[in-house]
């Protein structure tokens, strides 16, 4: 929506060109994006002086003209700001605070009604910030940087993560290729800042495609074997192993060597087995 916006009377807002307003509309799940939009805009058209200023006394006889006119000025700006904010609240979430007519008191409402849409999003952050992991070696500044805007919006809803933690937690997400680069951290006396980081990182990842060329990350991302028959022979080579019922048929009998049966059956050994007096079977005595 472009707007000119000029007042004309004895209240001249600081506005006097044309302007884009790009803010959604606030719905059941974009409350933060909405928010962020509304209070830049409130700030670009000088609608928040209403809201970074207390409401002065309404006029009286004995007002002056300065009072009169701060009062103007706060009354114009908290007008056309409640009306600014109203318009982008979708019909069915806007009821609660229809009836709202001071800027500071509108948004407040507004924020309350996001109370439990916040914790859940808090809840989201904090288990996408503990899974995050870098299995490349390429990639570090970017990893790092989606840590840190993680740690940023946490700290927007009250989740107050350290620098020095989101630091090590960092260290501890890289691929094992740097396990070198993590000691020597470990090991130094001084701490980095994020930024800090995210340079080291970024020479140490450099470093460690020059050295170990395309292999050193290539290594981490190598797709998994598909699931299904495990790797084997081939056909070809499976046909040539014997079935288990023809084993016997190449088996070698270790008293007359030879093949096609085994020592238990052989006839001789059994006739031999006789004579020495360890077993008269039947079929010993009639060969």
């Amino acid at each position: 929506m472009n707007v000119w916006l000029k007042l004309i009377g004895p209240v001249t807002l600081p506005i006097t060109q044309s302007i884009t307003i790009d803010i959604p509309i606030l719905n059941y799940d974009n409350h933060k994006e909405w928010k962020d939009a509304v209070l830049l805009n409130l700030g670009i058209l000088g609608f928040d002086y209403a809201l970074h200023n207390e409401k002065p006394a309404e006029h009286t006889a004995q007002s002056t003209e300065e009072q009169k006119t701060l009062y103007e000025r706060w009354a114009t700006a908290n007008r056309l700001g409640v009306f600014l904010i109203k318009s982008k609240i979708a019909r069915e979430i806007r009821g609660p605070v229809d009836e709202v007519k001071e800027i500071k008191s509108l948004l407040k409402a507004i924020d309350d009604q996001f109370v439990d849409a916040n914790k859940s999003l808090a809840s989201t952050l904090i288990m996408k910030f503990i899974n995050m992991r870098l299995s490349t070696v390429k990639g570090t500044r970017k990893h790092i940087m989606e840590l840190r805007d993680i740690a940023a919006q946490l700290k927007k809803l009250k989740i107050i993560l350290p620098d020095a933690f989101v630091v090590h937690f960092a260290l501890n997400t890289l691929s094992q290729e740097y396990s070198a680069f993590k000691i020597a951290y470990n090991t130094h006396k001084d701490e980095w800042s994020i930024n800090q980081l995210i340079t080291m990182c970024t020479q140490e990842e450099t470093r460690l495609v020059t050295e170990l060329g395309e292999s050193a990350f290539m290594a981490t991302t190598r797709p998994k074997r598909k699931s299904g028959k495990p790797k084997g022979l081939t056909i070809a080579a499976k046909e040539k192993l014997t079935p288990k019922a023809d084993i016997k048929k190449i088996q070698k009998c270790f008293f007359c060597k030879k093949k096609g049966h085994m020592k238990k059956d052989c006839i001789k050994f059994q006739k031999w087995m006789s004579q020495k007096g360890y077993d008269k079977t039947e079929t010993a005595n009639g060969n």
